[in-house]
C-alpha cells in the first residue's frame, strides 16, 4: 500500500476528464484502439500526453477536452512489466466480459450478445474527447487523428459518436446528469449542499478514502499515483417499450407522467420527487442550486420516491440500506447516443439509441461493482428481494412497487428497458504514468 505524500491533490497531475464537469450542451466520441507495436503505442502516448488537460490547467471557457484511458490488455500490449501488472486489482486485470455474470450481464446483456469488438482482448486504448459543440469537437478530432499519424501498428477499431442538448435529457426523456460528489481538495463543488465532501481517495489513487486508509496504488508508484478507474458502458434503451408499458398500465396521461417519474425518481424537467410528489415542476428541474438540494430520510416508506426507483438506487443518500452509502458513491458520467425517438411514438424505429456510461473511481469492486450487484440488481435491501431497478435491472419480467396509501400499486412483468451493448474496465493514468508507460524501453 502507497504511503500518502500529504494530503493536497496533485491536480497538475490528474487528467481532467476525470473530476471536471461536462459542458451543456456537449458533442463527444469514444474512440477504441488496438495497439499491435507496443513502440508505436508509447510513441502514440509520448504524442498525446502534451495535448491532455489536467484538472489544474483545464479551462472553462473552452470546454475542451481529450482523455486516455487504457484496459488492462492495453497496458500488457505497451510492454508495462509484469510485476507491474500484477500489482492491479483482480477485477481490472479480469475485465469485464470476465466478470458480466457476477454484475449482472447476463442474457440479452450478456458478452455473447456484445457489440463487437466490445467484450474482445482487442479493446486496448480508448480516447475520449468532448467540446460544446461539433464544431469544436473537430478540434479534438484532428488532434487524435495527428497523434496516430504513421502509427500503423496502432489501429482505431471501434468509434461512438455522443452527444448531450440544452436539456440534458436522456433517451427517455429525463433531466440527467444532476447529482454529482463534491470532493475534497478539487475546488470542484458538488451538486447536492446536504452531502458533505467526500475524500479524494475515493476517486484519485494515493489518497485517504473514506475509511481513511488508502487504496493500493499500481507500482511502480509513479505509475498508479494519480490514476483513477473507468467503467465504459454502451447501454442501448429501449424508449418505446418503456412508454408502452406505462401506456398500458396508466389510467390516464397525467398518471402514465407520474408512473415514469416514480420509475425513475425525478420529473422529466428534473425536479426530484423528492421535493415535488405529485407533479413536476420545471423552474425547480431547471435550477441546479435546488434540483439536486435533497435527501431521503424524511421518506422512509418511499410515499413521495419509491425506494427501489432508479436514481434512490444509484444514490440512496440518507436512507437506510445495504452497505455504507459513502462508500459506494461514484461520479457517474452519461451521454446520449442516437436520435430521440420522437415524442408519442409507440413503436421501436429500429435505431440504435442509449447511453454511453462512464463510472470514475478508484474502488471498481465497492463502487460501480457493488451498486451493480447490490443497489441495482437485488431487492433485499429496500425490503422486496425479487425486485430490481425498474429502468436499468435485470428485468425478465420482474416487479416494481409504488408505494400509496391506502393501496400500494405494484407492477408485474417488466421487460429489460436498457440492455447492454458491451463495455471494457480501463485504467486513467496520471500525466506522469503516461510519460513513464512512453519511456518504457523494453
Amino acid at each position: 500500500m502507497s504511503i500518502e505524500k500529504g494530503s493536497a491533490l496533485e491536480l497538475g497531475d490528474i487528467q481532467a476528464a476525470a473530476l471536471q464537469p461536462r459542458p451543456t450542451p456537449y458533442a463527444g466520441f469514444y474512440l477504441a484502439l488496438r495497439i499491435d507495436d507496443r513502440r508505436q503505442g508509447r510513441e502514440l502516448l509520448r504524442r498525446l500526453t502534451p495535448v491532455l488537460d489536467s484538472v489544474a490547467s483545464f479551462d472553462p471557457e473552452r470546454q475542451v477536452s481529450l482523455a486516455v484511458a487504457l484496459s488492462f490488455q492495453g497496458l500488457k500490449a505497451l510492454g508495462v512489466p509484469e510485476e507491474s501488472l500484477a500489482t492491479f486489482p483482480e477485477e481490472f486485470r479480469e475485465g469485464m466480459a470476465a466478470r458480466a455474470e457476477y454484475i449482472g450481464d447476463v442474457g440479452e446483456s450478456a458478452p455473447e450478445n456484445w457489440e463487437g469488438p466490445l467484450g474482445s482482448n482487442d479493446v486496448h486504448l480508448i480516447l475520449a474527447g468532448l467540446a460544446p459543440d461539433t464544431a469544436r469537437l473537430e478540434t479534438v478530432l484532428l488532434l487524435a487523428r495527428d497523434a496516430l499519424r504513421d502509427l500503423p501498428g496502432v489501429v482505431a477499431i471501434w468509434q461512438q459518436d455522443v452527444h448531450v442538448g440544452p436539456d440534458e435529457k436522456e433517451p427517455f426523456g429525463f433531466r440527467d446528469g444532476i447529482g454529482q460528489p463534491a470532493i475534497e481538495g478539487t475546488g470542484i463543488p458538488g451538486t447536492n449542499p446536504y452531502e458533505a465532501p467526500l475524500r479524494a481517495g475515493e476517486f484519485v489513487l494515493g489518497y485517504k478514502d473514506e475509511t481513511h486508509g488508502i487504496a493500493p496504488v499500481p507500482q511502480p508508484e509513479v505509475l498508479g499515483r494519480n490514476g483513477t478507474y473507468v467503467a465504459f458502458r454502451k447501454l442501448h434503451t429501449r424508449v418505446a417499450d418503456f412508454r408502452q408499458y406505462l401506456r398500458d398500465r396508466a389510467k390516464d396521461p397525467a398518471d402514465e407522467e407520474l408512473l415514469a417519474a416514480k420509475f425513475v425518481g425525478r420529473w422529466p424537467s428534473g425536479a426530484p420527487l423528492t421535493l415535488t410528489p405529485d407533479k413536476d415542476d420545471p423552474e425547480l428541474g431547471a435550477d441546479p442550486k435546488r434540483n439536486n438540494a435533497f435527501m431521503y430520510g424524511d421518506d422512509p416508506e418511499g410515499l413521495k420516491c419509491p425506494v427501489g426507483a432508479h436514481a434512490r438506487r444509484m444514490n440512496p443518500r440518507d436512507a437506510v440500506v445495504t452497505g455504507e452509502v459513502r462508500l459506494h458513491r461514484m461520479i457517474r458520467r452519461g451521454t446520449t447516443y442516437g436520435p430521440p425517438l420522437p415524442k408519442g411514438v409507440l413503436q421501436d424505429d429500429g435505431t440504435d439509441r442509449g447511453i454511453m456510461f462512464a463510472f470514475v473511481g478508484a474502488h471498481l469492486d465497492r463502487q460501480f461493482e457493488f451498486v451493480q450487484r447490490q443497489w441495482v440488481n437485488d431487492g433485499k435491501f429496500i425490503g422486496a428481494p425479487a425486485e430490481k431497478d425498474p429502468l436499468i435491472g435485470v428485468n425478465d419480467d420482474g416487479g416494481f412497487t409504488v408505494p400509496r396509501k391506502p393501496i400500494r400499486r405494484r407492477f408485474k412483468g417488466l421487460p429489460p428497458f436498457v440492455v447492454n451493448r458491451g463495455g471494457e474496465y480501463c485504467f486513467m493514468p496520471g500525466l506522469s504514468a503516461l510519460r513513464w508507460i512512453a519511456d518504457l524501453d523494453t
